[in-house]
């Protein structure tokens, strides 16, 4: 063992500044000299800080790309189907309270910097369904912006609607920012207030998306990759908190949120299948449509692939949202 232990340290004493010290920057000096230079791995303590600031790490790298297939998904489709927008306002704001609290207290970058990148994520996604939502009085739309309505009028009017909307969102977006990390408008004390709001306002930040999904029996567009990566990302900030924070208000915020996050990776689970036919239906609706012979929201014929002509028999796909 000793043997081994002089073999290690002999690389370990002799590694490069531009790889030591990154390493001494992300786990501190005396656990860089205990862990690494030292190679004394039976010390608890740095071991428990190391893993903390690894797994802070990733959870940060992470963030920056965890809503990108959902910005992608609505984008490519031209449509928020399944998405709750009332559940993304809440979400965002519950973030960007967290992100402020983090930044005005000088906690470590790497105990809350996922939530920089999930604001302004949220913030894209949000004024996509503002974008998307189909405009009133939308005849077979097919979520998108700009399906087909009653008429030229009404489609130009819609466009303008939902463009307002995305440029109210946005000065709202940039008025709350200012409020929260100015200590004037916002001072200490109201936003340790609105950080212990976020408890609750996570818990309910989740609870419309949940619903719709339990509704519809479907999670519409709703990205799978970003609902699994946010559970994840929230059980291991619990570690990270606890280790090197260890604030009630911010540790059980993401407990709430894992178990809320745990609900929708169930409901992805449970209704994957259901949302399999549903894009099936929207791609025979977009074909319909595509060729002059819209049918009707209410009623999306389906074509058997088994059936032949002369059966004689219609059947209809449920209601697609």
């Amino acid at each position: 063992m000793s043997t081994l232990h002089s073999a290690v340290t002999a690389i370990t004493h002799n590694i490069p500044s531009f790889l030591r010290q990154p390493a001494e920057a992300l786990i501190g000096e005396k656990c860089y000299e205990t862990l690494v230079y030292n190679f004394d791995i039976t010390h608890v303590e740095c071991l428990k800080y190391a893993l903390s600031k690894g797994l802070g790490l990733g959870i940060v790298l992470g963030g920056g790309i965890v809503k990108i297939p959902q910005i992608l998904k609505i984008v490519g489709s031209g449509s928020a189907r399944g998405l709750s927008l009332s559940a993304y306002i809440l979400e965002t704001a519950s973030y960007a309270i967290n992100l402020a609290y983090a930044s005005r207290n000088r906690f470590p970058f790497s105990t809350y910097g996922e939530n920089f990148f999930l604001t302004i994520q949220n913030v894209i996604i949000t004024l996509l369904i503002l974008f998307f939502s189909a405009p009133k009085g939308a005849i077979g739309t097919s979520g998108g912006l700009g399906g087909p309505l009653t008429g030229s009028g009404k489609s130009i009017k819609g466009n303008n609607d939902n463009l307002g909307k995305v440029i109210s969102g946005l000065v709202i977006t940039i008025i709350s920012g200012i409020v929260l990390w100015s200590e004037n408008l916002c001072p200490p004390g109201m936003l340790a207030l609105l950080q212990a709001a976020t408890l609750p306002l996570s818990l309910i930040s989740k609870a419309p998306q949940i619903i719709s999904n339990h509704k519809h029996k479907s999670t519409g567009n709703l990205s799978a990759f970003a609902v699994f990566n946010a559970l994840l990302g929230c059980l291991a900030r619990l570690f990270t908190t606890k280790q090197e924070v260890d604030d009630p208000l911010i540790f059980y915020g993401f407990a709430g949120a894992a178990i809320l996050n745990a609900v929708l990776a169930s409901q992805m689970i449970i209704y994957w299948k259901n949302n399999d036919l549903d894009s099936k239906a929207s791609i025979r609706r977009h074909s319909a449509e595509e060729r002059g012979t819209a049918l009707s929201p209410e009623k999306v014929s389906t074509a058997s692939s088994g059936s032949g002509s002369g059966s004689g028999t219609r059947r209809w796909a449920r209601k697609v949202d």
